[in-house]
């Protein structure tokens, strides 16, 4: 019996346990002795036997154990199905080993992952579930396997699969379901290219390295799936961040404006702000387009067009390079904002733009509202001193205003005839209420003019002034007059000033500036104090009675004689009669002033009642 420990010991080949059974015949031992040996021999290869069974249950549970280790080393999910499949193939020796899992969408399950695989077509094959061996093992979660599949009828056989496992060359088969709980992901399969049967104990095998697969699956795809989750909340929580950093700095850009506007910041200071948060360069426009801040030298029609589809959608418009936000009060434009710059500008810095926008309409409204409420009070105290200068207590009410009556003034009457445009009148009446607050003078509105009180001693060139820059205001002419004044003589600077206005119209002037004493002959006759209708009766007095009787022309007869340079021929042209017809009118003009009409003295008074005939008609028509 030593003998076959001894061959047990040195794991001898199941032949060398012949040897002492075929050395103990020849050396002719008995029948009992034969028998012992037999008996012997017997247990010994079961010995032999087991311990070949339990050597290699040990290799097979050491590679589990490996594959286990290797596994949950595997974090990305084509890795570890690729390492499962690698270490089936090697543990059952098979030709090729793969894997499909099943697709819940479809309905049936696909090939994943393949190891010594050839054939492209086998490669992408797809199984119904029940067809095939791999489609019954997903169906029913049970291991299959087959030592020839296409001799096996137990499957169902499907064109598409027995080409595509022709074409891989493909014999015997074995799948066993990868399962997670009672769900079926996949079937992990070993197969070779020749006819074998797979003993139970690689059907466990095969099963085991399933299990460990499955779970190693579920593990990388959770994995997976958390780091796609983690990179998701990362990126998230950087738009979060990036959110949060705009929403702070738009409520810090707005705490900022709002303490402006209570500090009694300005228009100035808001765009301040607004540049030192967004960058680049404001632009700030008033109502009519003209800039409150910056300049409009870059802006293009299509500016505008952004600001009006800004007002009529009630956010900010990007035009080009530019951000553009306005704002309206009554469907009339307020203001604009415009804003350049070569970075990006985002949701939140647009709204930023935009509160700016309200703020500066907010300031705007409150600066119209002061001025309007100052100018009522200004114009108060205006329309007192040219109507009821006796009244008590006038120097009181202007040196709440900052008025010094006491100093010499000039009175300005400005004629606009803004009255049918739209908000004219009321642009006119602010606008010179505006002037006056800034230079400590009074302001009143009176239908198509404007009067202005403004401390001065040069009547002429403020005139000029006002008539220019009300009429770049209006965008139309607006026509001046002035007159020097004391507190005693307001009224009668205000009608002196009305009349140069008038007179500035009559001579064509239009949009043009004057006092009376720039405008000649016609100021002296028109000035405080002139005995206009005297003059008129003594020169022209008779021509003028005869054409009021009769209906006749002879006024205008004369004015076209003069005009013509005393030509009878050229005032007929003028006045479209015949020659005659003028000698006769005449004649009648002289017999109604005197022969001496023509006399160069006669005839420059003359003409000077004609033209001033003409002012004062003109005036009283107005």
């Amino acid at each position: 019996m030593k003998v076959y420990l001894e061959l047990l010991a040195r794991e001898a080949s199941a032949v060398e346990f012949e040897g002492p059974v075929l050395q103990a015949r020849a050396a002719g031992a008995d029948s009992a002795t034969l028998e012992e040996l037999e008996e012997a021999k017997v247990a010994a290869l079961k010995v032999r036997a087991m311990l070949r069974r339990r050597a290699k249950r040990e290799a097979e549970l050491s590679a589990l154990f490996d594959t286990a280790g290797d596994l949950a080393g595997l974090t990305d999910l084509d890795a570890v199905l690729e390492a499962i499949v690698r270490r089936a193939r090697q543990l059952l020796g098979t030709d090729t080993a793969y894997m499909t899992l099943n697709d819940p969408e479809r309905g049936d399950t696909f090939m994943r992952v393949t190891d010594g695989s050839v054939s492209a077509r086998f490669r992408r094959l797809r199984l119904a579930m029940g067809a095939g061996l791999g489609g019954l093992v997903a169906q029913t979660s049970t291991p299959y396997n087959t030592a020839d599949y296409f001799a096996d009828a137990r499957f169902q056989h499907t064109t598409t699969i027995d080409d595509a496992v022709h074409e891989e060359g493909l014999v015997a088969i074995l799948g066993v379901p990868l399962r997670l709980g009672p769900r079926v992901i996949g079937v992990l399969f070993a197969a070779n290219r020749s006819a074998r049967p797979f003993v139970q104990e690689e059907v466990a095998l095969l099963g085991s390295l399933a299990a460990h697969a499955a779970v190693a699956i579920d593990t990388a795809r959770l994995l997976q799936e958390t780091r796609a989750a983690l990179a998701e909340l990362s990126e998230a929580n950087t738009l979060i961040s990036a959110h949060s950093a705009a929403i702070e700095r738009a409520a810090d850009a707005h705490d900022r404006m709002t303490g402006l506007v209570l500090r009694g910041g300005g228009v100035e200071d808001v765009a301040a702000v607004v540049t030192e948060v967004l960058g680049g360069s404001l632009t700030v426009l008033d109502d009519e387009g003209r800039p409150l801040v910056g300049q409009t030298g870059d802006l293009d029609a299509g500016v505008f067009d952004a600001a009006q589809s800004s007002r009529a959608l009630g956010r900010t418009v990007k035009r080009g390079d530019a951000f553009v936000a306005s704002v309206d009060v009554g469907a009339a434009p307020l203001c604009t904002l415009v804003l350049r710059t070569e970075s990006p500008v985002a949701d939140t810095d647009q709204r930023i733009l935009e509160r700016a926008a309200l703020v500066t309409a907010l300031l705007l409204l409150f600066r119209r509202s002061v001025a309007e409420a100052e100018g009522r009070v200004r114009g108060e105290l205006l329309d007192d001193l040219i109507s009821r200068p006796e009244l008590a207590g006038l120097h009181d009410r202007a040196r709440r205003l900052g008025v010094d009556l006491d100093a010499p003034h000039v009175l300005v009457v400005a004629r606009h005839d803004a009255g049918r445009r739209e908000g004219q009148r009321e642009r006119a009446a602010f606008w010179a209420s505006s002037q006056a607050t800034l230079a400590h003078g009074l302001a009143a509105a009176r239908g198509d003019e404007v009067v202005l009180l403004l401390p001065g001693h040069k009547p002429g060139l403020m005139a000029r002034r006002v008539a220019a820059e009300l009429s770049s205001s209006l965008g139309r002419p607006a026509t001046a007059g002035a007159a020097s004044c004391s507190l005693t003589t307001v009224a009668a600077a205000y009608g002196e000033a009305q009349r140069c206005a008038g007179a500035l119209a009559a001579l064509g002037r239009a949009g043009d500036g004057a006092s009376a004493e720039e405008l000649g002959f016609v100021g002296l006759l028109i000035g405080e104090g002139r005995d206009v209708p005297g003059f008129l009766a003594s020169s022209l007095g008779p021509v003028l009675d005869y054409d009021a009787r009769r209906g006749t022309a002879l006024v205008r007869t004369l004015a076209a004689y003069f005009g013509a340079g005393g030509s009878l021929s050229r005032t007929a042209d003028v006045l479209h009669i015949h020659v005659n017809t003028v000698t006769q009118r005449l004649d009648r003009v002289g017999q109604l002033l005197g022969a001496d009409w023509q006399e160069p003295e006669r005839s420059l008074e003359i003409q000077l009642a004609l033209r001033l005939h003409r002012l004062r008609t003109h005036m009283t028509d107005d």
